[in-house]
């Protein structure tokens, strides 16, 4: 039997890889995969580099490894099970949709067999999720987080939370004060390997993507820095759980131009790939809660994070797709504007985000939803377009991340995982940042040039979905506040959220 591992489950420590440590490896490194989105280059870079070396410390401790580069994964398969007739592949159960039935029967085609195992990268299995989730047709995040808790025992006190309180999230909304300095971000120099894959994307890639509007050229990527071994998935922990970590409640939602890393812990991209398992960054920063004192809240953020929000999405997604991926219900129709793929917009928060995003593929949490989501929601651009923009954008995205983040919480495609959409006027950006400071629109303004383009498009919005939306009981006072606006006001702003439409689409705002 062979051990097929896939380039997310890059983690010798679970699964097949440690139940058939005597078993050889197959991986198999294919360029058409690269080409399916105008991916960013760092996030092939990542996942290319990161499979090479896994292949390498695989060899190093001594197994029997087939790494095969191809144009497409099926060549890979096909030239295995020709140097191998008839073999036995067992392999991790991808998280994207349907994965599993697709490899298997890939492999079938070609004369092998395929066990498709779970997948134990993540701490709920589908047995455990199905079983708190019953018949219920829409989900509720923090049920499922209390009920993770009291199945991990993490930050319990017996029966109950450590604290008193199994949610701190008021206490995690500060901004930092002036002359605020976030520590540097932990940074990697490219060794050989992941210098000559960060060759073969730029000669092979960038640029070769044909659909519109941009290929894989559109980014800017500044030098590669992220984690591709375990090794440096574990230093990355450390150095949150050291530097980072004490902070990083209060400000993970903070909004601050040039400081992309602040407090977060950077970890996504590794955790996602399998390098670092979930439990033990989770542990980690346990252990440190009780090896000093650090905040309660911080610990209790990033537990939510990983233990919560992570898991609910990968269930969300398992148990609602493929519709979830298609769900529109606000009837969005809106293109995605260019200037996500350029940069080229004057508006101070939407430059700075889309900039760090062409630069390194990476934003934080609240720059993706209350930047990047909630202006492509206000504007009424199409739930499945911008899904695709961040799973192409990121380096961290896939599509079981991106689609019940972007599609179900991000722009309300489904109410399937969220009560309201969360969308909001420059007032959340003002609140939570220091970039109306320096915009040229002006934060206070709704109509009239000038004015920042939130404000009018968040009460068009409002005004457009009333029949979906009026009736929520969560957003009962913004409809008053609505409702209080006379005939001229409610026209004023309807003329300026349209023009603003118009505007997206040429890069004019």
């Amino acid at each position: 039997m062979t051990v097929l591992v896939l380039g997310d489950q890059l983690n010798a420590h679970v699964g097949p890889l440690a139940d058939r440590p005597d078993d050889p490896v197959l991986l198999i490194e294919a360029a058409d995969l690269a080409r399916r989105l105008p991916y960013h280059p760092h996030k092939l870079t990542l996942v290319f580099s990161a499979m090479r070396h896994f292949r390498d410390r695989l060899r190093e401790s001594g197994r029997t490894v087939e790494y095969r580069q191809v144009e497409r994964f099926a060549d890979g398969i096909e030239a295995h099970l020709d140097a191998h007739p008839g073999d036995d592949l067992v392999v991790m159960r991808p998280p994207s949709d349907r994965a599993g039935e697709r490899l298997r029967a890939l492999v079938e085609r070609y004369g092998g067999q395929l066990t498709v195992v779970e997948n134990e990268l993540f701490l709920c299995s589908p047995e455990q999720f199905d079983g708190w989730a019953g018949e219920r047709s829409s989900y509720r995040h923090e049920d499922f987080y209390r009920f993770m808790r009291r199945e991990t025992g993490y930050l319990m006190d017996g029966s109950q939370p450590v604290g008193g309180e199994y949610n701190y999230d008021d206490q995690n909304r500060e901004t930092p004060p002036e002359g605020y300095v976030p520590p540097d971000p932990p940074t990697f120099e490219p060794d050989a390997i992941t210098r000559d894959v960060r060759s073969r994307v730029a000669e092979t890639f960038d640029g070769g993507y044909e659909e519109p509007p941009y290929g894989g050229a559109w980014a800017d990527p500044g030098p590669f820095r992220w984690p591709v071994t375990r090794e440096q998935a574990l230093s990355v922990l450390e150095a949150f759980v050291t530097d980072r970590l004490e902070e990083f409640g209060p400000y993970q939602d903070a909004l601050v131009a040039d400081e992309w890393a602040l407090h977060h812990s950077l970890l996504s991209p590794a955790i996602n790939l399998g390098l670092i398992h979930p439990r033990t960054a989770i542990e980690r920063v346990i252990e440190a809660y009780h090896e000093r004192d650090v905040p309660l809240n911080s610990v209790e953020g990033f537990v939510r994070q990983v233990l919560g929000w992570r898991e609910f999405m990968r269930h969300v997604y398992r148990r609602e797709m493929p519709e979830l991926a298609g769900a529109n219900q606000l009837e969005q129709t809106e293109p995605l504007p260019p200037f996500f793929w350029t940069g080229e917009t004057d508006m101070a928060c939407l430059a700075d985000v889309i900039d760090g995003v062409r630069t390194r593929g990476y934003s934080h949490h609240i720059e993706r939803l209350m930047i990047l989501s909630n202006f492509a929601t206000l504007l009424g651009v199409e739930p499945q377009q911008l899904n695709r923009w961040f799973h192409a954008a990121y380096v961290d995205a896939y599509h079981w991340v991106t689609t019940p983040n972007v599609v179900g919480m991000g722009t309300f495609g489904t109410d399937a995982l969220s009560t309201k959409p969360y969308v909001s006027s420059a007032n959340y950006v003002d609140k939570m940042s220091d970039y109306c400071s320096d915009c040229p629109y002006y934060k206070t303004k709704t109509t009239g040039e000038g004015a920042c383009p939130f404000n009018a498009l968040y009460w068009d919005f409002l005004d457009r979905n009333a029949e979906h939306l009026a009736d929520n009981h969560r957003m009962g006072l913004v409809y008053n506040h609505l409702e209080n606006k006379d005939d001229g006001e409610r026209e004023a702003i309807r003329e300026r959220a349209e023009a603003l439409r118009e505007r997206a689409q040429r890069s004019e705002l």
